[in-house]
């Protein structure tokens, strides 16, 4: 484990494998580096070819915190990774952390690339949008100890689990790692910001991004999120879309590792 100082003093954890051009990589909400399997075979399959930085956004992990929180910080982050990383690199974001990878490159970041596997914007009347109150539900949950109800508020509202089935989790060894983190998931509300309204304008935001952008999404994924990301793609000058057969939001490592290693590497 190696750590980086974002510019207001927060202590960002990450691990540095592989050589090459080094690629950052961007988890959503609950990813961190301690829990998250997925990303440690990602980012194995990417070594090879590139230095690849997997990193626990603050608030999670070995990262530490700094009150209040805003999206700005975030990308403070990620810059100072892309500083560690020579001054540039290549960036990929599943779910929010899509998002908020979109966000560093509209505010400049120096991004090379920028892959995003299915930001989970909801753009239409397709499923319903997210309570107006959602962030602060979730902030309330948290800050007064029921985060096992944070938790479940996340998936019922945000992903669209069933209530029944979060509740077959409650007993889970792993539910008291995603316990652990329930108070950065208004982290990931307030990156989300409004683009889960059913409304595609704020998408607009990001008309700006210049960056070569590989967008994906999974071909057994909801019309919803299919319809997202054709929206977005529409949105972003130099963007193109790939859609991984067999997949949903869990993405499988080995089916994108190498879509990932041909975007960037080409």
């Amino acid at each position: 484990m190696k750590t980086v100082r974002s510019q207001d003093g927060t202590t960002i954890a990450f691990d540095r494998t592989g050589e090459g051009p080094p690629v950052i990589l961007v988890g959503g909400a609950f990813q961190h580096r301690a829990i998250d399997s997925s990303v440690v075979q990602l980012a194995a399959l990417l070594a090879p070819h590139f230095t690849v930085f997997r990193y626990d956004r603050r608030g999670r992990g070995d990262s530490s915190d700094t009150p209040p929180y805003a999206v700005e910080r975030e990308v403070e982050d990620l810059q100072a990774l892309v500083e560690e990383a020579g001054g540039s690199a290549f960036v990929f974001g599943g779910s929010s952390g899509a998002v908020l990878a979109l966000d560093a490159a509209a505010r400049g970041l120096p991004i090379g690339k920028l892959a995003l596997y299915e930001p989970p914007f909801i753009v239409d009347d397709s499923r319903p949008p997210l309570p107006k109150d959602y962030v602060e539900r979730l902030t309330e949950l948290a800050s007064t100890g029921r985060r096992g109800d944070a938790v479940e508020y996340f998936m019922t509202q945000a992903m669209g689990t069933p209530a029944e089935a979060v509740a077959g989790m409650r007993g889970a060894p792993f539910w008291p790692a995603l316990e652990g983190v329930a108070h950065t998931l208004a982290y990931d509300g307030t990156v989300m910001g409004d683009t889960m309204s059913g409304n595609p304008e704020p998408l607009k935001q990001w008309a700006s991004v210049g960056v070569p952008t590989l967008v994906m999404v999974g071909s057994e994924s909801p019309p919803y999120q299919q319809h997202a990301v054709r929206a977005l793609v529409e949105i972003l000058p130099k963007a193109q879309l790939r859609t991984l057969e067999g997949q949903t939001h869990d993405v499988a490592p080995e089916i994108l590792g190498p879509v990932l290693e041909e975007f960037l590497a080409g």
